[in-house]
């Protein structure tokens, strides 16, 4: 398996998070919890960072940090090795603790700094005994699901500012915040006028409460690693690390993708007939194959998709693209379209 991207970037803000094994507890009481805590300030001391969130649940932990420094493999794997060792003395075990390496997303902070931090302090509510299960959420995002009653949401809002592993409370000054995390930065992101951010911070993370979250940062990764726009996976190709053959995402990020009007050219090239011809012909290979590509290669989302080839719903282009997957498997004719245009795309199969 590639191993994942390592972009390290002296001020780059990154989301950090790691799971237990087996997605067991790695937290077992209140003492585990505030011993993770301690090594939190101990790692912002020792390796230069600047911790912005963090949120503490049983199985796995999420931070939000900013580097001064390039030394974002050496401060996580610390933390992880740290309370690894702490946590087996104490309750008299030994093995993994965690499962595999920490998993890593640098971030646009500017972009998403506000968003992702509201998304991460909503963890400790988003369950399904709150009604905010994933499933749910799919459905207040799409309409389905009406307002949630007033008594759910106090019991929302109540647990959520209860909590006490995040740094929620500090955010919004129920409690004091240590002194290795930085809440000002993104309470600033959220604007407003001085002596006011805590407020309209707290107004913008309760408010999904009642309404739902829009959308899941998580939606927008680019390559499992980026959470920003296309001019900020541009401006990170030059500090890609790693040896690329284990690392297919780094060479993907530093190639520029085709958009999807080549895609279009080059399979009409293939088949010998115009787009306007295949297009709406149902179940045509060169119609899936250019549906394919733009998914695969282009890196266009399924509605993105959709309104490019005026196809009516997303869902039609998701069907094709199965439908073209399945087909490479058993048919040789597909095989041979989508090896011929891969070829004039000049990328790698």
């Amino acid at each position: 398996m590639a191993r994942p991207i390592r972009i390290e970037r002296v001020g780059g803000w990154y989301h950090i998070t790691a799971r237990g094994n087996e997605r067991r507890a790695i937290y077992r009481d209140n003492r585990d919890r505030q011993h993770f805590c301690e090594l939190l300030g101990k790692m912002v001391s020792q390796f230069n960072l600047v911790l912005h969130t963090f949120v503490l649940m049983d199985n796995h932990y999420h931070l939000l940090v900013e580097l001064r420094e390039a030394n974002l493999s050496r401060a996580a794997q610390w933390l992880n090795v740290s309370y690894s060792l702490w946590f087996n003395r104490r309750h008299g075990r030994c093995g993994h603790l965690f499962q595999g390496r920490f998993k890593s997303v640098i971030v646009d902070a500017k972009q998403w700094g506000l968003g992702l931090s509201r998304y991460l302090h909503l963890n400790p509510v988003r369950t399904g005994k709150l009604g905010l299960s994933k499933p749910e959420q799919q459905r207040m995002r799409a309409g389905a699901s009406g307002a949630p009653e007033a008594a759910v949401v106090r019991k929302r809002t109540s647990q959520l500012r209860r909590y006490r592993w995040s740094s929620y409370r500090a955010y919004i000054g129920l409690a004091k915040a240590p002194e290795w995390l930085e809440c000002q930065t993104v309470l600033k992101l959220g604007g407003g006028r001085k002596g006011e951010e805590r407020r309209n911070y707290r107004e913008y993370v309760e408010a999904a409460l009642r309404e739902g979250l829009a959308k899941s940062p998580w939606e927008e990764l680019k390559e499992q690693v980026v959470l920003g726009s296309q001019e900020f996976v541009s401006g990170l190709k030059e500090h890609l690390t790693g040896d690329e053959r284990e690392q297919r995402g780094a060479r993907r990020l530093r190639e520029q993708r085709p958009d999807l009007a080549r895609v279009i050219r080059c399979v009409e090239a293939v088949k010998g007939q115009k787009w306007e011809e295949f297009r709406d012909r149902h179940g045509d290979h060169g119609r899936d194959l250019v549906l394919y590509l733009g998914r695969k290669v282009c890196g266009l989302k399924l509605k993105d998709l959709a309104q490019s080839v005026e196809a009516k719903e997303y869902a039609t282009v998701a069907m094709a693209v199965k439908r073209f997957e399945t087909s490479l498997k058993k048919g040789k004719s597909p095989q041979e379209e989508y090896r011929r245009v891969m070829q004039m795309l000049n990328v790698k199969m």
